[in-house]
């Protein structure tokens, strides 16, 4: 993170500064990555090794922040110190809570599911805290986007015309912060043309202020709005009363009166839960989605009782499964697949070898290219398949 933004004439102490910021940076960044890595191939009988990999970065990431706080920063720069060395703060909790000698291991592996949450949930707060700084320190964007779009930063956050909100935006909730939503807005959105809509439901015990960092760095760069709405309740309306669907389709609503968006390409996307939900809600009547993308989800019975599957017919739906996954056995998904291949969805559906029941965020670009080809990336670096 050298290449901070800054008009000061550098002094001893001043290069001295921005010497430990960087290395402070990278260390940082690079622990971020290693915990995406870690999380993408989260599997009960790995989590071990997973732990023994990400456990060195806990003393470098820590002794790099240390060295970096003992610096006096240049004057204006005092904000953005702080604000690093906040931000790096829930990012080596999230490492203590997964890889520290504390977490489970072995035959104990399950009992750390709380911690490997809890870990999730605290890289979702390190990206929070950092995402503001991403203007004063170039590496911090790059972090932020896909690697075709990292050329042009400039371009992603131009200065918004006047009276259109852009950034990350956070929705009203009840009292117990169930049933709000996150909504980025790219910086680069300015209301004049019509943009795609991608609505991102998180799991069970989840919610949308951690799940739009799934989404979040693919939105930024590939110019479409993104919504991750929270459930009203713990987990999304699978039992009981549907409290959650009327919701949705107030937020999108809402999404729609305020911006400029294209009808015709409003994909609802989610995972586990938030996958079974993504069937159940957006397969009812008068839903506003127009394609669904659900991965590592199930295909709940009542969608053969209320009247989805015949709605069914001509819906674009991608499945998306892993073939390790061990809360819902890939076989359930080739049940569901067949049955909605059966029930005449236009489906297409995708089984990936080495996913457990955890998300695969390379499946945005390939999500994206499948729900509109005027998402997909633009370069050959692309690793859109079906």
């Amino acid at each position: 993170m050298s290449d901070a933004k800054s008009d000061a004439k550098p002094n001893a102490n001043d290069e001295h500064f921005f010497r430990e910021l960087g290395a402070f940076g990278p260390v940082f960044l690079q622990a971020l990555e290693g915990f995406e890595w870690a999380q993408r191939r989260l599997h009960p009988p790995v989590i071990g090794q997973l732990q023994t990999a990400l456990r060195p970065m806990i003393p470098r990431l820590e002794e790099a922040r240390r060295r970096f706080q003992a610096v006096t920063p240049p004057a204006g720069l005092e904000g953005l110190a702080t604000d690093l060395v906040t931000a790096v703060s829930p990012l080596e909790q999230a490492l203590q809570l997964f890889a520290g000698s504390g977490a489970a291991a072995g035959a104990e592996q399950m009992q750390g599911i709380a911690r490997v949450l809890g870990a999730m949930r605290a890289h979702c707060r390190a990206q929070e805290a950092l995402f503001p700084l991403r203007v004063a320190l170039p590496p911090v964007s790059r972090f932020f986007v896909e690697a075709p779009f990292r050329a042009d930063l400039d371009a992603l956050d131009p200065p918004p015309p006047e009276g259109v909100p852009v950034g990350l935006l956070q929705g009203k909730s009840q009292d117990d912060g169930r049933g709000g939503f996150s909504l980025f807005v790219p910086g680069s959105y300015d209301g004049s043309e019509a943009w795609p809509l991608v609505v991102a439901l998180h799991g069970g015990s989840g919610d949308g202020r951690d799940f739009v960092w799934t989404w979040l760095r693919e939105a930024r760069g590939r110019r479409f709005l993104l919504l991750a709405p929270t459930s009203r309740g713990p987990t999304w309306s699978l039992m009981g009363a549907d409290v959650d669907a009327p919701a949705l389709r107030a937020m999108v609503t809402a999404v729609t009166e305020r911006f400029a968006v294209d009808s015709d390409r409003i994909l609802l996307t989610g995972l586990s839960d938030g996958a079974t939900y993504s069937l159940l809600c957006g397969l009812q009547e008068d839903m506003p989605f127009t394609a669904l993308a659900p991965l590592s989800g199930v295909l709940h019975p009542m969608n053969f009782a209320n009247g989805n599957m015949e709605r069914a017919k001509g819906r674009r739906i991608r499945l998306v499964h892993g073939a390790l996954d061990w809360m819902f056995p890939v076989d359930i998904a080739r049940v569901a697949a067949a049955e909605l291949d059966k029930a005449g969805a236009d489906l297409s559906y995708h089984e990936i070898d080495d996913l457990s029941h955890t998300y695969a965020r390379e499946e945005n670009d390939r999500i994206l290219s499948w729900f509109d080809p005027t998402l997909a990336l633009p370069s050959s670096s692309s690793s859109s398949s079906t």
